[in-house]
């Protein structure tokens, strides 16, 4: 259950938490939590614990079960991830210190590892939540790993929005734990998800632009140029907008949520016009901070109407 990466600069080493262990076990500890990018995890998470909320009134113990087993998926992706991608990691100056490129992680064993988190997830989300939360949240693991990563990353400027589709797994994988299926409000909050990403990424990969371009990763901004990045960009916000009021239109949400969307979406639409207009770095990383803060307060609202 991937998202998508974390923002510009040298990624820092994330330290494992201080537990009375010797510094190179701790360092060790460190560099196998990085390898499961958990800060692009928070916000997976969050989606998925709203939709669960949404969906009905899951027990604490079923939430942390079915958080486990989106950890462990999205976390193997993410080690497959580190792996595959290594060779053009060490080459940007923001991934050059990850474990795998470093040399810390040798990448055999990031490998291993991630597939390892994989089988433990479909294992731990069969046995403790239920078979279709598994499939989906495994299919979320290869769709990032084999149509993202191995496919599309380093062949076509559309690979963020097709390989999206991975990212936006949580939501049916939140809703199917609750349900044991999935209905066509779960899949609309996936659409959700999956029409935020390309906004939400591109953003990012404005102020990526040169480290993309030297390791010859073609994303938008690099094979179509800036000013066609952002005019997709407001597209996009556009489409967004439009998806995010189909849960009130099918009767799934009531107006607590319809102003929820009608002022975020608005909001978000404003920050990708001043972008296509003021054209500036500031406006781009200002637009993809807002983007984090846009889809974690509409699944928030989801929730709110839910229980009112």
């Amino acid at each position: 259950m991937p998202a998508p990466p974390p923002t510009a600069g040298a990624a820092p080493a994330i330290e494992a938490p201080r537990l009375g262990l010797a510094p190179r076990t701790r360092a060790v500890l460190s560099d196998y939590l990085e390898l499961t990018k958990p800060k692009v995890q928070s916000l997976l998470l969050l989606t998925t614990i709203a939709t669960m909320y949404v969906a009905g009134d899951p027990s604490p113990g079923l939430v942390a079960l079915t958080c486990l087993g989106g950890y462990l998926s999205a976390g193997g992706a993410g080690a497959v991830n580190h792996w595959f991608d290594r060779d053009i990691d060490a080459r940007m100056t923001r991934t050059a210190n990850r474990p795998v490129p470093s040399g810390r992680v040798s990448p055999r064993a990031a490998l291993v590892f991630g597939c390892t988190l994989a089988a433990l997830s479909l294992i731990e989300l069969t046995v403790a939540v239920n078979p279709l939360a598994a499939i989906l949240s495994f299919a979320g693991f290869l769709g990032y790993v084999f149509i993202y990563t191995v496919w599309l990353k380093r062949r076509t400027p559309q690979n963020i929005v097709i390989g999206g589709a991975a990212g936006a797994v949580p939501p049916l994988v939140g809703w199917a734990a609750v349900t044991g299926s999935v209905s066509g409000t779960a899949v609309i909050l996936f659409f959700i998800v999956f029409f935020w990403t390309p906004p939400h990424f591109w953003a990012l990969s404005l102020l990526m632009k040169d480290e993309y371009r030297k390791v010859g990763v073609p994303m938008l901004p690099v094979v179509r140029g800036e000013e066609e990045t952002r005019r997709q960009i407001l597209l996009y916000s556009i489409l967004l907008y439009a998806v995010t009021q189909l849960p009130f239109c099918a009767g799934g949400f009531g107006i607590t949520y319809l102003a929820a969307s009608l002022v975020l979406g608005l909001g978000f639409i404003a920050g990708a016009v001043l972008l296509y207009r003021r054209r500036d770095r500031r406006s781009a990383l200002r637009l993809y901070l807002l983007s984090l803060l846009y889809l974690a307060l509409l699944f928030c609202a989801m929730v709110a109407d839910a229980h009112l």
